[in-house]
């Protein structure tokens, strides 16, 4: 089974920059599709970006477009996400989240799920 742990959430300005990681343990992940999801307080959880198992193929939501970057090192087990031009509306608990197949928009599709990490935009 996969376990799932996100870390490098905090407290950033308006504009700033900040980096997650998604380190996966019990069994390697590089045939599974990852992605990260963020749920804002009161909100549905949401789809951010996706990436396919070989890295060739990746997702985001409009939203974030051109502001976050996602990666991964499946030599790592780890998945990245580059959080850049940060603004109060990106302010949620950040999750990371595998799956078996292609990366998907839709949370239900995925069945580990990590423990989640704040990220605080202040304005």
């Amino acid at each position: 089974q996969v376990q799932l742990v996100e870390s490098g959430g905090g407290l950033v300005q308006t504009g700033g920059s900040l980096r997650l990681s998604c380190l996966a343990s019990g069994r390697t992940v590089s045939m599974y599709a990852m992605a990260w999801f963020r749920q804002a307080p009161g909100k549905e959880r949401e789809f951010v970006v996706g990436i396919s198992a070989n890295s060739g193929r990746t997702h985001y939501a409009d939203s974030v477009k051109g502001r976050f970057t996602i990666s991964r090192d499946n030599a790592k087990n780890t998945m990245d996400l580059q959080l850049s031009s940060l603004k109060p509306e990106d302010t949620a608990v950040y999750y990371c989240a595998v799956r078996i197949g292609v990366a998907t928009m839709r949370a239900d599709d995925y069945g580990v799920w990590g423990q989640g990490t704040q990220v605080i935009v202040s304005s």
